[in-house]
């Protein structure tokens, strides 16, 4: 933080209160535009892809300035130890909520392996379908999900478990850095931490390629294929979004924002990383090898 800035925040008010905003708004309608499309994609709706990936799109176009202007306020010095504590709080409760999304996706996943599966091999159902074998990854009761393999654990779910472990040390050597005052340290283990987030995400991308390929593992793929492409889609999406807000944070870095005692973006954005990571490593066990 420059030495303005400093000024200005020990001049700042007791707690900053923004004036009325579009941007609310503006996100939340954005964000059904993106959920729309994704429901109408995924039942093969004509003009699905598009509408999501508009959708998508807008969403970010809002973000980038409603951020664009939360940043502006900071460097203004307009936020007080108050407003900092609120932010605090405010990424403490969204994280939360991220666990809570994820733990429905595993209980799901939990439901669908350890507590249906066990009831559709019972006795009674084996006279409505005899051929049915109680193991994960099976074509279903009816034998209507065409036939494929799953997902192994090696090599590619295995090397990206090792990305995303190394990219939370690269991260934490980063923040150390940064207390610090090691500007350049900073930069080049933040950078690090985004690349490797960005090789996780090629190798997931080419992971996909090779289940509809080759194992013909598909979203209609039964239940197996619904759950773990929905866990691991979905984790696969925040890690992009982790990457996005780390580049931000970066961006801000080399612009001279932050300094040892005043840096919540960097922190935020390590805490949601790191969130990230702990996910990655409850699924590379549950999804892969139980």
């Amino acid at each position: 933080m420059r030495s303005d800035h400093v000024k200005a925040s020990n001049q700042a008010p007791h707690y900053f209160i923004p004036g009325p905003s579009q941007w609310p708004f503006l996100a939340g309608a954005t964000l059904l535009l993106t959920m729309l499309g994704a429901a109408a994609w995924v039942n093969s709706v004509p003009g699905g892809m598009y509408i999501n990936l508009i959708g998508i799109l807008l969403t970010l176009f809002v973000l980038y300035y409603w951020f664009g202007d939360a940043i502006k306020e900071s460097e203004s010095g307009k936020y007080s130890a108050n407003v900092d504590l609120s932010y605090r709080w405010s990424m403490g409760w969204f994280i939360f909520s991220e666990v809570m999304f994820f733990a429905a996706f595993f209980g799901a996943l939990f439901y669908a392996r350890d507590i249906s599966m066990s009831w559709l091999a019972d006795l009674d159902n084996q006279l409505l379908w005899p051929d049915f074998v109680a193991h994960w990854g099976n074509a279903g009761p009816a034998g209507t999900v065409e036939a494929f393999k799953v997902m192994p654990a090696f090599p590619i779910p295995t090397i990206n478990t090792a990305l995303l472990l190394t990219s939370g040390v690269t991260l934490t050597i980063a923040h150390h850095a940064l207390l610090a005052g090691h500007r350049a340290k900073t930069s080049f283990f933040l950078f690090a931490t985004i690349l490797l987030g960005a090789i996780f995400m090629g190798f997931q991308i080419y992971e996909y390629i090779h289940a509809y390929t080759e194992l013909n593992l598909k979203l209609t793929s039964g239940i197996y294929g619904s759950t773990f492409f929905l866990l691991t889609g979905f984790h696969g999406f925040h890690v992009t979004i982790g990457a996005i807000i780390l580049s931000v944070v970066l961006y801000r870095h080399l612009k001279g924002h932050f300094t040892p005692t005043h840096h919540f973006a960097f922190e935020g954005a390590a805490w949601y990383w790191h969130f990230v990571d702990v996910v990655w490593l409850g699924l590379y066990v549950v999804v892969y090898w139980l």
